[in-house]
């Protein structure tokens, strides 16, 4: 019996409802995607008290900068492992999914993560069959570029 395939759109669309709306700590965060292709994403949330680590100065917490520039980098690596393959099935999407994960993260703390609203872009930097390296920024609504982050990820 032949299992449908997925169009690059329909396996985007997966991922994004997987990714961003049903992961519970995504949900906090309060992740939308504004843009997510082969090459790149933009995801963007607002502040809130829940995601705020400095209450004196009301400034994002560093772990919550982190999470949000590891999803961005995933997700861009995750689209370009998308962009690599040929024909695939639902399943053979879900076991795809299943394998890939963070190998490395390196995060340079710029400025205080002070606004009401922030962006959060990846772009891939390098992808093989097996590893792949990311580079995620964040910044808040005046373009203030809050941190930047490094990360390797198997992806194969």
């Amino acid at each position: 019996m032949n299992t449908p395939t997925f169009t690059f759109d329909d396996a985007q669309k997966l991922i994004i409802a997987k990714f961003i709306h049903e992961m519970p700590f995504n949900q906090l965060l309060g992740l939308e995607v504004l843009c997510f292709d082969k090459t790149q994403i933009k995801l963007v949330f607002n502040n809130k008290p829940e995601l705020i680590g400095n209450f004196e100065q009301q400034i994002l917490h560093g772990g919550v900068i982190a999470s949000v520039l590891d999803v961005a980098s995933g997700l861009v690596c995750i689209g370009n492992v998308l962009n690599r393959m040929t024909s695939f099935s639902k399943e053979a999407l879900r076991k795809r999914l299943s394998t890939i994960g963070t190998i490395d993260l390196n995060i340079n703390y710029l400025h205080p993560g002070r606004g009401k609203k922030f962006i959060a872009s990846g772009k891939i930097i390098r992808t093989g069959n097996k590893i792949s390296v990311a580079r995620a920024e964040l910044h808040n609504e005046e373009n203030k570029h809050i941190a930047t982050g490094i990360a390797t990820y198997l992806v194969g």
